[in-house]
């Protein structure tokens, strides 16, 4: 059996600040060590999303002024993508994207710009402070460590449902207070690592394209075990 699998890059010419690019070139080089061969489009301003073409989105981060707009838009697709996420779709959502998964982000200007409510967490904003430097993380369910760099003023509180990427060991993670970083609902990744991510932590990119795989391909053949074993650690 061929596999094959299409990424949607959401907004990727506007929410592509910290080199969230290069999440999409993992995906690639560790599918193709699989053997699967993978797509990407980038879907941005006044184009719909649609959720039967996709297998895995990615959203990326970016400043204040992009998010502004992109929130606006983001309700046109947010029904649609709101069924992805809930059919097991699989998205990789880093800082701004992660924000506007959730119900709303307060911006540096104390603007309070609505997200999609996909997700059930929120995000208000320090006031004249921003967490910068590395992260270390450990996810409780598998015990993998995720490695990071955080720059980011909204503090993120994680709602119904989700649950954290891992457990803050270095670092602020999602707010400075409950040493959670990221989060985890359904096949959704979502994080304030930059840098990018999947760069780092391909564990998490190997996840990703499991995830896709096995709803993609229910009947396929390509174990779990098999798949984590495919290609180096950077």
């Amino acid at each position: 059996m061929e596999y094959s699998l299409n990424v949607c890059h959401l907004y990727g010419d506007l929410m592509n600040t910290y080199g969230d690019l290069g999440n999409i070139l993992v995906l690639k080089y560790l599918a193709k060590q699989m053997g699967v061969k993978l797509t990407s489009e980038v879907v941005s301003l006044n184009q719909p999303f649609d959720k039967d073409k996709f297998d895995i989105v990615v959203f990326g981060g970016g400043q204040d002024f992009e998010q502004s707009i992109i929130s606006k838009d983001i309700q046109e697709k947010k029904q649609a993508l709101t069924d992805f996420i809930e059919d097991n779709g699989s998205v990789v959502a880093i800082c701004g994207g992660y924000q506007l998964l959730g119900h709303y982000y307060v911006d540096a200007n104390g603007d309070k710009l609505p997200g999609i409510g996909a997700l059930d967490h929120y995000t208000n904003k320090q006031k004249d402070h921003r967490f910068i430097g590395n992260v270390i993380i450990e996810n409780e369910e598998t015990g993998e460590k995720y490695h990071g760099f955080e720059n980011h003023q909204g503090i993120t509180f994680l709602g119904k449902g989700e649950r954290p990427l891992g457990k803050v060991l270095e670092g602020h993670g999602n707010n400075g207070q409950d040493q959670t970083e990221g989060a985890i609902y359904k096949n959704v990744y979502c994080t304030y690592f930059h840098g990018p991510i999947l760069a780092r932590n391909n564990q998490i990119a190997k996840h990703v394209l499991i995830n896709a795989l096995k709803r993609k391909y229910p009947e396929g053949n390509l174990s779990k075990e098999e798949a984590l074993a495919v290609g180096p650690t950077f």
